[in-house]
């Protein structure tokens, strides 16, 4: 087939270019250059800024062309040129690369340069192809940063370094650039695949930092990172010239070359088995009674639908503690084991960061955002789970996605068009926020279209609330959100939930779970402002009622964190988090034995007038307090996510007392 491209990709090439003429005004030419720079790039291919030999990549560089012509390459394929320090990077790094390939005589080799890592809009720096003395295909990749100073970070793979304008904590650059090579290693089949793949390395240039060994770079935490990808500075030229020459030298680079840009995206066997083995080997993912049952219907219409000459959609509905996350992950490991090429997407950072450090580094790469598909080829993915799915947006943008990224496709078309079946796990009622539109009726409009087939079922057994229908069912009649039977709360049921006086006896409460061993932690709606760190990095007490006092949990752009202050994505597991609130954005996903709430006043029940009231001026987030007609709506939905995280207990102290008072009328004793 050659260059030639596909049927599937010559729609979808077709589709946009349809999209992107209807939104500018398009000469021939640019309609030319839009056909040559992707309907001739090989089916499947990923996107790279510069392809060719390390002569002529070195004579460009020699010639001061190099830089232009990866200005000129992210025009045709983005449309609009880089900013001009990135192609000031680019003339200052890949000078001191090529200098560094002719004092290594790498001159019969192939060259990738911004090259994008598959299914991401992740871009590597620079990888060298070629053979050693033995005719072993090889390739490296070199992390090329500018940085001049590091200082420590709190994190086990992170350094703070001025980037960005700020100083600001990042992937320590061995760590970045061996995630890199795992993530190939486990998901392009130029690296595992056939009798003799590709042999990958890895490896960083600081090519301005200066060598000392007391640097924080070469802190002992990084020992074993920088085994597996050396990091070298501006003073081990000769180090890393030993580095590249020996697993390069036999040169033959072009042939290498072709095979890494004719391969395609599939995750490897041995990616997908550990991922399968330590979900499988996780107590809390353990499949019960009706779980079971649910679990093999899902499992015997996501292979059918994987056979399926159409696209399958698979729409689960269930309220909060129904399992949806337990079958997810379930489904997710045995689709693996199977070897179905199969991702698992949410939409809260929280919960994903949470996932991954579940698997691991390693099996991290199949948990991902639903913002993360923009990039995904049609039908790549045999199986997509999207857990939490009211979390769909309408746009994968946002203010700080990069203008290469931006797209006009919607989310929940981006999702669909990259899977073969997609299986979206659902509940209407936990929509919080007004750019979060992920609906039931909204998934199968769009599956509709595509001329989808549909399969619905809704989960109905509890196994939150120590399995009480009645609690999650009384809260949605309390709050006003949906009728049900279950109109009084009576004291004494399984599920422990009480109402306290102030909210240091709510804390002292949660707290002694705690100390008995349950997994518990302190919420609240979202009345009180969230500071910005101190200036020592320590966190301000936002939340404050009389004498109560209490920081929010850490934000999630939060650097330099004192130690046993958690990050915001880990606070719902790591043990100093019971010493911050959470707000819905971080406890959304997760459950605990025992959750604190305090109700705070911007939701409340007017007696007079016997209806709820939602209260802006009480409110603190912005984007729901713009909302408008739905402020009332999401923030009783806020109330429902938090009244709803607790498997064995909930406990609530209610700011506004009147709100306090219908809640209690809600409640009965039990006879005597």
């Amino acid at each position: 087939m050659g260059n030639r491209p596909c049927e599937a990709q010559t729609r979808s090439l077709f589709r946009h270019l349809v999209e992107w003429t209807k939104q500018k005004a398009c000469s021939h030419r640019s309609v030319k250059e839009f056909l040559f720079g992707n309907l001739l790039r090989p089916a499947g291919s990923a996107l790279r800024l510069y392809s060719g030999t390390s002569e002529q990549f070195i004579e460009d560089t020699t010639q001061n062309q190099i830089a232009d012509k990866l200005k000129s390459s992210f025009f045709q394929h983005f449309r609009f040129y880089p900013s001009e320090g990135e192609v000031r990077s680019w003339r200052e790094s890949l000078k001191a690369t090529a200098m560094l390939f002719t004092s290594a005589k790498l001159f019969d080799h192939g060259i990738l340069l911004e090259y994008q890592l598959p299914q991401t809009s992740r871009r590597l720096d620079c990888m060298i192809c070629g053979q050693d003395d033995a005719g072993k295909d090889n390739a490296v990749i070199l992390e090329l940063k500018q940085w001049e100073a590091c200082k420590n970070a709190e994190g086990e793979n992170e350094v703070l370094t001025y980037v960005g304008g700020g100083n600001r904590e990042v992937l320590h650059p061995s760590a970045q650039v061996n995630q890199y090579r795992m993530y190939l290693q486990d998901t392009h089949t130029a690296f595992y695949d056939g009798y003799d793949p590709i042999a990958l390395s890895s490896c960083a240039y600081l090519h301005n930092y200066p060598y000392s060994p007391e640097d924080v770079l070469f802190d002992k935490k990084f020992a074993g990172l920088l085994r597996e990808s050396p990091l070298f500075t501006k003073d081990d030229v000769p180090r890393l010239r030993d580095y590249l020459v020996p697993r390069l030298k036999g040169g033959n680079g072009t042939d290498v070359l072709r095979k890494v840009e004719q391969s395609s995206y599939r995750p490897s066997k041995k990616l997908m088995q550990h991922v399968a083995n330590v979900i499988e080997g996780k107590k809390e993912y353990v499949l019960l009674d009706d779980q079971l049952v649910v679990y093999d219907k899902l499992m015997a219409w996501a292979k059918q639908g994987f056979h399926s000459r159409n696209k399958s959609v698979i729409i689960i509905k269930g309220g909060p503690g129904t399992g949806k996350s337990v079958i997810a992950m379930n489904m997710m490991a045995a689709l693996s084991r199977q070897e179905y090429v199969t991702q698992y997407a949410t939409g809260s950072k929280a919960f994903t960061e949470t996932l991954r450090k579940i698997v691991g580094t390693r099996g991290g790469v199949q948990f991902r955002y639903f913002n993360g598909f923009s990039n995904a080829e049609p039908n790549s993915i045999d199986v997509l789970i999207a857990d939490e799915s009211h979390r769909i947006r309408e746009s994968s943008d946002s203010r700080y996605t990069p203008k290469a990224n931006r797209s006009n496709v919607l989310q929940v078309d981006e999702l669909l068009r990259a899977a073969k079946v997609s299986v979206f796990f659902i509940d209407d009622l936990q929509v919080v926020r007004p750019n979060e539109i992920g609906s039931v009726s909204y998934i199968k409009q769009h599956a509709e279209r595509l001329g989808a087939e549909i399969f619905e079922y809704e989960l109905q057994a509890q196994f939150r609330c120590s399995g009480s229908d009645a609690f999650v069912n009384w809260i949605n009649n309390t709050l006003g959100i949906r009728k049900t039977a279950n109109v009084l709360w009576e004291e004494g049921e399984v599920f422990d939930f009480k109402i306290f006086d102030s909210p240091q006896a709510l804390e002292n409460a949660i707290r002694e779970k705690a100390r008995q061993g349950h997994t518990s932690r302190m919420t609240a709606g979202f009345c009180w402002p969230w500071s910005d760190q101190e200036p020592d990095g320590s966190l301000k007490d936002d939340v404050v009622i009389g004498d109560y006092r209490r920081p929010w949990n850490a934000k999630h752009e939060a650097t330099r964190l004192p130690k046993g202050i958690p990050k915001a994505q880990t606070w719902a597991y790591d043990e100093g988090g019971i010493n911050q609130v959470g707000c819905v954005y971080t406890a959304q996903g997760f459950e605990f034995d025992y959750v604190g709430v305090i109700f705070g006043r911007d939701l409340a029940y007017n007696l007079d007038k016997n209806q709820w009231e939602g209260r802006k001026e009480f409110s603190h987030d912005g984007a729901v307090k713009r909302s408008k007609d739905r402020f009332t709506e999401l923030v009783k939905n806020t109330y429902r996510v938090l009244l709803t995280r607790g498997m064995k207990g909930c406990y609530v102290y209610f700011v506004d007392k009147d709100t306090e008072r219908f809640f209690r009328s809600r409640m009965e004793r039990p006879e005597q």
